[in-house]
C-alpha cells in the first residue's frame, strides 16, 4: 500500500516538472515570436536627424529620438533606459563628427554589440572649420565641422543614404515604400533650395555677412554665398567659452564690416551674444534661430524643412534691415 502511495506521489510530482517545463517552452516560444514579430526599430540621436529619418521610414518602422526639442545637440546626454535603446536598435543614425559629445560613446557601444550604425556628417562630404574674418576658430580650424543640415543639398544626399541603410540594414520594410517617401523628401528639399535661394538675393552683397553665437553656419555659408565674420565663441561647439581677446577681435572685424546683426542660437542663452552690446553699442541686433535644435510642436521650428524657412526669413529680415539702418 506504502509502495502505491510513493509512486502515484512520485508521478504527480513528474507530471508537475513536466507541466511546468512545457510552460517555460510555451513561455519562451511565444517571447521569441513576439521579438520576431516586433516592429523594426530605428534609434536617431539628434532631432534635426530624427525628423528626416521619420520623413524616409514613414509607418514602416518605429523611430526613436533622443534628443529632446530645444535641446544642445553638444551637452545632451542619456538614460539608462535610452542607453540600452540604442543596443536593441536595428539601426542607429547618428550625426557624428563629434557633435553629440556626451552620446558617441553609447553608439560606439551599439556599433560593439553588432548593431548597424550610420554616421550622416561623414557621409555627406563634410567641410572642415575654417580662419573667420575675425581670425578664428583657432583651436577647430581644419577639424570637420559637423553641421552639415545647414546646407539642404547636404541633406538631400543624406536623406537618400538613410534611406539606403534603411532597406539594407532593418529587416521587414518595404522597400518601395521607403523609396516613395524618399523621394517625395528630397523633392521637398529641393523646393526649400530654391527658396532660400530667392530670398538670400534680397540681401545686398555687402551685407550678406555673419555673426553668431558659435561656429554653425559655415556650410549655409558656403552654399549660399555668406562671408563668415565671426563667432562671440570662436569654436564649433557652445561648450567652449569667449574671452576678452576673442570678442575684442570679433568687434574689430564686426566694424571693418559694418556688421550689426548677430544671430545667437535658440538652444543656449542670448547673454553671450549681448556682451557685443556693450562693445559695440545698442545698435547691435541679437536675432534668435533656431540652428542645432528642432521646437516642441507649435513653436514654429518643430520640422527641419520648418526649421530652415524660419531661419531663412530671421536672416533675410536680419540682414536687410540692418541694410536700410532700421
Amino acid at each position: 500500500m506504502r509502495g502505491t502511495n510513493r509512486a502515484r506521489i512520485r508521478m504527480a510530482r513528474l507530471r508537475g516538472l513536466l507541466m511546468g517545463l512545457l510552460a517555460l517552452a510555451t513561455a519562451a516560444t511565444a517571447t521569441a515570436c513576439a521579438t520576431e514579430g516586433g516592429r523594426p526599430r530605428i534609434v536617431v540621436t539628434t532631432n534635426i536627424l530624427g525628423d528626416i529619418a521619420r520623413e524616409i521610414v514613414g509607418e514602416e518602422a518605429d523611430v526613436t529620438v533622443l534628443m529632446k526639442p530645444n535641446a544642445d545637440p553638444h551637452s545632451f546626454g542619456l538614460s539608462a533606459v535610452q542607453a540600452a535603446e540604442l543596443e536593441r536598435a536595428d539601426l542607429v543614425v547618428f550625426n557624428g563628427l563629434g557633435l553629440e559629445e556626451n552620446v558617441l560613446r553609447h553608439v560606439d557601444a551599439a556599433r560593439e554589440s553588432g548593431v548597424a550604425t550610420f554616421e550622416a556628417g561623414r557621409a555627406v562630404d563634410p567641410l572642415t572649420f575654417r580662419a573667420s574674418d575675425d581670425g578664428g576658430p583657432d583651436e577647430e580650424e581644419g577639424r570637420p565641422d559637423p553641421h552639415f543640415w545647414t546646407d539642404p543639398d547636404r541633406v538631400r544626399k543624406a536623406a537618400g543614404l538613410i534611406a539606403d541603410q534603411v532597406i539594407e540594414h532593418v529587416d521587414g520594410v518595404n522597400e518601395a515604400a521607403i523609396r516613395a517617401n524618399a523621394d517625395h523628401y528630397e523633392k521637398s528639399l529641393a523646393d526649400l533650395t530654391t527658396w532660400m535661394e530667392k530670398s538670400f538675393d534680397r540681401i545686398p552683397e555687402d551685407r550678406r555677412a555673419l555673426v553668431t553665437n558659435h561656429h554653425v553656419f559655415g556650410y549655409l555659408a558656403d552654399r549660399f554665398g555668406f562671408r563668415v565674420i565671426g563667432a562671440v565663441i570662436p569654436s564649433g561647439t557652445t561648450l567652449a567659452s569667449p574671452s576678452s581677446s576673442d570678442l575684442r577681435s570679433l568687434t574689430r572685424a564686426m566694424e571693418k564690416a559694418g556688421v550689426r546683426t548677430v544671430f545667437a542660437d535658440s538652444s543656449r542663452p542670448t547673454r553671450l551674444a549681448e556682451v557685443l552690446r556693450t562693445e559695440l553699442g545698442a545698435r547691435v541686433r541679437v536675432v534668435g534661430l533656431h540652428s542645432e535644435s528642432l521646437t516642441a510642436k507649435g513653436e514654429g521650428a518643430d520640422t527641419y524643412l520648418r526649421m530652415m524657412r524660419a531661419n531663412t526669413t530671421a536672416m533675410t529680415d536680419g540682414l536687410t534691415a540692418g541694410a536700410t539702418g532700421d
